[in-house]
């Protein structure tokens, strides 16, 4: 495995955290003239201030002067975490599994989006659960509604029913879509998915709702998003990235003032209405000069969102939107609730096109620093035990790649590529700037003479072949002597019946396609 889940435990500043929150809880209640249970303070149970207010306990409330920092609004290395409620147990993670993925086919032809292998080892739904576990969030809920096989088994088998531990009650669940008398239908988008589960949502005893994507690659701590949405007061704090001109037309744009807070929204805007979506992004925590070449802030589509201001907003005041960042999101910063942005200034990238997901596992084997590092021991990627041998490489000369478990590689030449899970590859062959997704099964000797007795082709790469700018999806079966270089340099062809697609000039092979020797493509 590629990262042990039994590794997640509390380290000594986890713990000084929790001593130093129950100090300061007791003073503080003491300083009241207060008694509480010690379950309160640790946040065992969380008794709702309506239900105190009528037991006759006043409250004196005041909203203070926001004071922005980028401690409280950025994703800063240096800053300290200590929730009170701890992650645990007072925020749910849901994680949206996304539509049908048209944009990725044909790689979704067979299985969901988050379900996509990733980086030889992983899928892309390992990222968004392994920054919920490394954030020491343990409740969390996969929404998906196309193909949702895989993925479930996926997380059946990755992540134990009793994640987090008895005591947090952990949950890795996939939540696909179903019709029932009071939603007949499908879902709609982001929000609807939420809302046709709300009712599953609001039995946890939570204070805030952790709204993912399934399909961003990056690695963030949301403890610190959690903590500065509680700082700020937030009812919904979204993760914005800075962005030049450049980029920024792709993106869904947000203007803040001087507190961080959210005013404006506009879609992928141009000219003019562009430039005024300008802000000074150094309130985000940007120094002087970054803020100069980053002076836009985009929205990543991940948001904190409090428990009540949830069920408020998608039950009584939008009843009927379907998406949150183009309808639920901007209604309410127009009913006037504290919408904040929550700076994150690394690596993130979009897993929405074919384009983009094969730059983004090519750029893991970019040196001297890859895009995106699965080596990172404080933050480790977690994924499904499959107890493979190491990879075998008899002769091969391999530069500047990644090679996954259980692999067998002869005498061919493979360079900055990534090869995936039990990839066989043939001598002769030559593999540059390629993705292999590798297999789901090992062929034994039987069946390898059983196919050529056919005439037929075993799984892998054959021998002498010649694979550049290419994605080969898993269980393809690649004959010798074939060429897969888009020789002809085409953009955009669909070739569903011959087993392959070509998209943004790349060729992708559909999973358990045949390509017959000696075909060039």
């Amino acid at each position: 495995m590629a990262a042990s889940i039994g590794a997640l435990k509390s380290s000594p500043s986890s713990n000084n955290c929790i001593n130093e929150r129950r100090n300061d809880s007791t003073r503080a209640v003491s300083s009241r003239n207060l008694s509480f249970s010690s379950s309160h303070l640790t946040g065992d149970k969380l008794m709702p201030i309506s239900s105190l207010r009528s037991q006759g306990v006043r409250f004196n409330v005041r909203r203070s002067s926001l004071i922005v920092s980028p401690k409280a609004v950025s994703d800063s290395q240096n800053s300290q975490t200590c929730l009170d409620p701890d992650a645990s147990r007072s925020v749910l993670g849901i994680i949206l599994g996304g539509g049908a993925g048209t944009r990725l086919y044909p790689l979704t032809k067979k299985r969901a989006k988050p379900a996509v292998p990733l980086g030889a080892n992983y899928r892309l739904i390992d990222i968004p659960v392994s920054n919920c576990l490394n954030s020491n969030i343990s409740k969390i809920y996969v929404l998906t509604q196309f193909n949702s096989a895989s993925l479930n088994r996926h997380l059946s088998r990755a992540y134990a029913s009793n994640m987090g531990g008895y005591k947090n009650e952990g949950l890795v669940e996939v939540l696909a879509a179903q019709q029932s008398p009071e939603n007949p239908d499908w879902f709609q988008g982001t929000a609807d998915a939420v809302r046709q589960y709300l009712w599953l949502f609001e039995e946890h005893t939570v204070l805030e709702y952790l709204i993912l994507a399934g399909d961003h690659l990056y690695r963030m701590d949301y403890e610190k998003f959690i903590q500065a949405h509680r700082e700020t007061d937030a009812d919904i704090t979204v993760a914005a990235l800075p962005m030049d001109e450049k980029r920024a037309t792709a993106f869904g744009l947000m203007k803040i003032d001087e507190e961080g807070r959210i005013i404006e929204f506009a879609e992928k805007p141009q000219g003019e209405q562009l430039q005024a979506m300008k802000v000074d992004t150094t309130i985000l925590g940007l120094d002087d000069k970054r803020a100069k070449e980053m002076p836009l802030v985009a929205s990543m589509g991940i948001y904190v969102i409090s428990k009540d201001v949830m069920l408020n907003l998608l039950r009584d005041k939008f009843p009927g939107a379907n998406d949150f960042g183009s309808e639920v999101i901007p209604g309410a910063t127009s009913l006037g609730m504290r919408v904040q942005a929550y700076l994150y200034d690394g690596y993130w990238e979009d897993i929405g096109t074919i384009e983009a997901f094969y730059n983004a596992n090519l750029g893991i084997t970019k040196k001297p620093v890859p895009d995106f590092s699965f080596y990172d021991r404080s933050a480790p990627i977690y994924t499904q035990p499959r107890y493979l041998p190491p990879s075998k490489m008899l002769d091969a000369d391999v530069t500047d790649s990644v090679i996954g478990e259980g692999c067998v590689i002869k005498n061919c030449k493979i360079h900055h590529s990534v090869v995936g899970l039990r990839s066989c590859i043939s001598e002769g062959a030559i593999i540059e700037d390629s993705l292999l997704m590798g297999a789901d099964y090992y062929e034994t000797d039987a069946d390898r003479k059983l196919l050529a007795a056919k005439g037929s082709v075993p799984i892998g790469i054959g021998k002498n072949c010649h694979i550049k700018r290419a994605i080969i999806d898993k269980n393809a079966r690649i004959g010798d002597n074939v060429e897969i270089i888009n020789k002809d340099n085409v953009q955009e062809a669909a070739r569903e019946t011959d087993g392959y697609f070509i998209k943004s000039g790349i060729v992708t092979v559909i999973k358990d396609a045949l390509i017959p020797s000696g075909i060039i493509i």
